[in-house]
C-alpha cells in the first residue's frame, strides 16, 4: 500500500504492515475519523487546519514504522525476550493507528464540556476491546488475543514496556506526526523539528535497576530532542492557545452549555443526537450513540439551532456561522495570587449582564497552560533518558541545559475572553481598576 502524504512524502506500508493497515482502514470506526478534524475550529484562525483525525492516524501510523525499522536495527544488544517480534510489531502498528479511535466532536472540546462525559482515551480502548465492533472483528482476525494487546499499548503497557511508551509517552509516534502534521496545515514553522536525526539517535540503554530503555544516543542526539521539545512549545503557544483559537472554543463551550440546559429542561432540540441528550441529562451513553457522533453531525445541529425557537441558542450558534469570535484581552501571570483575575472578570460579568446577556456563557477567564518539557524526579523508567560513552545512563534534563530549564515548568497564559460589543468598556474598566 503506498500513499502520498503532505508531510511525510510517499508513505509505504509493506509486508506484514500493509496486512495489518489495509484490515483496520476497511472500519466503520477508523472510517469515521475522516470526519473528526484534527484541530476543531482552529481553521477558523488558521484557515489550512482542515485536515483530520483520520490523516493523523495514518501519519501516526508511518511514524510507528520507521520507530520499529530503528528498533529492529539496534535490538541485537538487548536480551532475546526483548527484542521485537512480529506480533510486537502488528500490535504497534495497530496501536498507532487506533490511538485516536475515542475522539469525540471538535478535538477535545465535547468531552471537557460536557458534565460527567468519559475521556477519549476510555472510549478508544471500549472501542478496540469491544467485540462488535469492526475494528475488534479486524483484530481478531490477525491474532487471538490482540485486540488486548493493542488496547494495552494505547494505554502505554506492554510486555516490552519502551514499546508502549512509543505509543504513549513523552517521545511517541503521535506526538511526533501531530507536530508536523499541525505544523504544516497551519502554515507555520513553529512545530517543525528534525524527525530523520531523531530517529536515527534512539538506542538503547540500561537502568540500574535491569529494565531496558529506549533513549537517546550520545550528545548528538541532544539538538533533534531539544528541537522536538521547543516545537511542541512553539505550537502551543502559537498555535493551540491561540487567542482566537481560544474564543472560538468557549462559544463553543456556550453552545453545548445552552443546549445542555435546554436538553435537562426537556425542550425539544432539533437534530440533537442521541449522545448529546442523554450525556446532558446524566444518562449513560451506549457505544453505537458515541460512535455516531462527529463533526458533520453536530455541525448540522448547529445551522438548525440558529433558526430555533430559543433565542440564546440561536444567538450563539449565529455567531459562530458568522465567525463573530468573542475579544480578548491578556492577565497579569500572577493575577491568580493577586486577586486580578477574579477583578477582570467581575468587571467583564457586570458589563455584559447590564447588556441582558448571560454571563455564564459569554465571558471566561480562560487559562491555558502546559508544560514543555515533564520528568519524573525518581529512577523510573517513564521519561526520557541519553546514553553517553562512558558515563552512566542519565536523564535528558540532567544531559540538555536547554531542557534542564524547562523540566516540569508549568507555563500559563490567563486572558479574559468576552463579547466584541462590550470590548471598549471592559478594556476602560479593567484599567481604571486594575492597572
Amino acid at each position: 500500500m503506498i500513499l502520498r502524504d503532505p508531510v511525510h512524502g510517499l508513505v509505504a506500508f509493506e509486508g506484514l504492515a500493509e496486512q495489518v493497515i489495509e484490515r483496520l482502514l476497511a472500519t466503520r470506526e477508523v472510517q469515521r475519523l475522516r470526519n473528526v478534524r484534527q484541530l476543531g475550529f482552529t481553521s477558523l484562525v488558521f484557515p489550512g487546519a482542515e485536515h483530520s483525525r483520520f490523516a493523523h492516524s495514518l501519519g501516526a501510523a508511518h511514524v510507528m514504522g520507521r520507530m520499529l525499522a530503528r528498533i529492529r536495527a539496534i535490538h541485537a544488544t538487548l536480551p532475546l525476550d526483548q527484542r521485537i517480534d512480529d506480533e510486537a510489531e502488528a500490535d504497534a502498528l495497530a496501536a498507532a493507528l487506533l490511538h485516536d479511535l475515542g475522539h469525540g466532536p471538535f478535538s477535545h472540546l465535547f468531552e471537557d464540556v460536557i458534565p460527567g462525559a468519559r475521556r477519549h482515551e476510555a472510549w478508544t480502548l471500549e472501542i478496540v476491546l469491544d467485540d462488535g465492533t469492526d475494528v475488534n472483528r479486524a483484530l481478531r482476525t490477525m491474532s487471538a488475543g490482540m485486540p488486548e494487546r493493542v488496547a494495552s499499548l494505547i494505554d502505554g503497557k506492554h510486555r516490552l514496556s519502551y514499546l508502549g511508551r512509543c505509543i504513549s509517552g513523552e517521545l511517541d509516534a503521535d506526538r511526533c506526526d501531530y507536530l508536523l502534521r499541525d505544523s504544516h496545515m497551519t502554515g507555520v514553522s513553529y512545530g517543525v523539528y528534525d524527525l530523520d536525526w531523531l530517529l536515527q539517535a534512539l538506542c538503547f540503554g540500561q537502568l540500574p535497576g535491569g529494565e531496558w530503555v529506549l533513549a537517546i544516543e550520545g550528545r548528538k542526539g541532544l539538538p533533534p530532542i531539544e528541537g522536538f521539545f521547543l516545537a511542541r512549545q512553539f505550537m502551543y503557544q502559537q498555535v493551540y492557545h491561540h487567542k482566537a483559537t481560544r474564543a472560538a472554543e468557549m462559544l463553543i463551550r456556550a453552545i453545548f452549555m445552552r443546549a445542555a440546559e435546554l436538553a435537562k429542561e426537556g425542550s425539544k432540540l432539533e437534530h440533537a443526537p442521541a449522545a448529546l441528550l442523554k450525556a446532558a441529562t446524566g444518562e449513560a451513553v451506549t457505544l453505537a450513540e458515541y460512535l455516531a457522533l462527529d463533526d458533520v453531525q453536530l455541525l448540522s445541529c448547529f445551522r438548525a439551532w440558529e433558526h430555533g425557537e430559543d433565542a440564546t441558542l440561536a444567538r450563539l450558534t449565529d455567531a459562530l456561522a458568522r465567525r463573530e469570535l468573542p475579544k480578548t484581552v491578556p492577565l497579569p501571570a500572577d493575577g491568580q495570587r493577586t486577586g486580578t483575575w477574579d477583578r477582570a472578570l467581575s468587571i467583564a460579568r457586570d458589563r455584559v449582564a447590564a447588556r441582558g446577556l448571560r454571563p455564564d456563557l459569554w465571558v471566561w477567564l480562560d487559562v491555558p497552560s502546559d508544560a514543555p518539557y515533564e520528568e519524573p524526579a525518581d529512577d523510573s523508567a517513564k521519561g526520557l533518558w541519553v546514553v553517553i560513552r562512558h558515563q552512566p545512563i542519565q536523564r535528558l534534563g540532567g544531559s540538555s541545559f536547554l531542557l534542564g530549564q524547562l523540566r516540569n515548568q508549568r507555563i500559563e497564559r490567563p486572558r479574559l475572553i468576552f463579547p466584541s460589543e462590550v470590548r471598549a468598556e471592559v478594556l476602560a474598566a479593567i484599567e481604571q481598576e486594575i492597572s
